[in-house]
């Protein structure tokens, strides 16, 4: 594709009054009308924006991810009158979850109206659309009076990114213009919850727990095993994030289940045994850990103490570890309960399913 000149703008989302900030968003939205992509902040991660209602300006969104056509793309909207444009009818219990979790890391999936284009839902007849919690977002998408399309703006199926660099390390020369808000304080994708079907169901866990949305709507169901393996490329998805593989570094990674004590000396062992084998070996632990790898030799990134320190660490340590030059990955898992049902999610998706499962669970 031809090469374009990225600028990286950064914005204070607390002055968004100020006149540079406003001049900054009037220019970003104006691209957006021109049908050009631009990359925006969020909550959860970075989105590489379009026209949703554009299918030319939808169709550059694919081209500098090179990501295919049957991955659909998620609508951003700034109010819920967005909301009404872009699909054939609102349920209850949409309704409900809007007022629950908008704006916020919450995706909807709901029957698309006649505007959306088949680029966008790769398709089929539903479309995910979300609004979201920052300020940036919001402000972009008013300023454009559009909803806007938006994937991860990051290659296709490597780490997701959480700050500007991220991004302009995987995209630079094929986007002009990144909005730099600062880290993104999620740091992992929205939930998708499918509301099409008879029982809403998850389709990818993210910023939104299966506990939180179950306080509203209790026959939520959690996500069932729908991932594809990357050769099926062709085949339309209900929602993204539904590939084995992804979110991924590239250098092999590997997830271990079981208690704490069995992770932590397994991985330690694994390190061992690498290293004699003249392998750098990367590990991503939490705090907890930090003692035993003390003197292990291996290259060490630790994801904090909570589940949210987790959550918005994971990304950027995957890349921290990948760019550290390391051969290899170690990951240890965390409880699937609240956010760490999406901390799973990403991180078998990072290692492309190969899970190491602890007899001493």
């Amino acid at each position: 594709m031809q090469q374009k000149e990225t600028q990286i703008v950064a914005l204070n989302k607390d002055h968004l009054e100020r006149a540079y900030e406003q001049e900054q968003l009037a220019y970003a939205a104006r691209l957006l009308h021109a049908g050009e992509i631009v990359v925006f902040p969020t909550e959860t991660v970075y989105g590489l924006g379009a026209n949703a209602l554009n299918p030319r300006a939808a169709e550059k969104i694919f081209l500098a991810k090179e990501r295919p056509f049957s991955d659909p793309l998620i609508v951003h909207i700034a109010d819920e009158q967005g909301l009404e444009s872009l699909v054939a009818s609102i349920p209850a219990a949409a309704r409900q979850l809007a007022a629950a979790f908008w704006p916020g890391p919450l995706t909807m999936i709901l029957p698309a109206g006649p505007q959306v284009p088949g680029l966008i839902t790769s398709g089929l007849p539903n479309v995910a659309v979300r609004m979201p919690d920052h300020p940036i977002a919001r402000a972009l998408i008013r300023a454009a009076g559009i909803p806007v399309a938006a994937p991860s703006a990051n290659r296709f199926m490597h780490v997701s990114p959480t700050t500007a660099q991220h991004v302009y390390d995987d995209l630079k020369g094929r986007i002009p213009l990144i909005l730099d808000g600062g880290p993104c304080t999620v740091g992992v994708e929205s939930t998708i919850i499918d509301l099409c079907t008879d029982i809403p169901t998850i389709l990818r866990p993210g910023g939104i727990s299966l506990e939180a949305l179950r306080q509203v709507l209790p026959q939520v169901q959690p996500p069932q095993s729908r991932q594809t393996h990357t050769e099926d490329l062709e085949t339309a998805r209900v929602a993204p994030g539904q590939m084995l593989i992804h979110y991924s570094p590239k250098v092999p990674t590997y997830l271990f289940e079981g208690s704490v004590e069995a992770m932590r000396q397994t991985i330690l062992d694994e390190v061992k045994q690498r290293q004699r084998q003249g392998e750098q070996v990367g590990v991503l632990i939490a705090d907890e850990d930090l003692n035993a790898f003390h003197e292990s030799g291996a290259i060490v990134y630790s994801l904090g103490n909570t589940l949210e320190q987790v959550a918005t660490r994971l990304f950027a340590g995957l890349r921290t570890l990948e760019d550290a030059g390391v051969d290899v990955i170690l990951c240890r898992n965390f409880t699937a309960q609240g956010l760490g049902l999406a901390v799973r999610d990403r991180l078998l998706k990072a290692a492309g399913g190969k899970v190491k499962t602890l007899n001493n669970t």
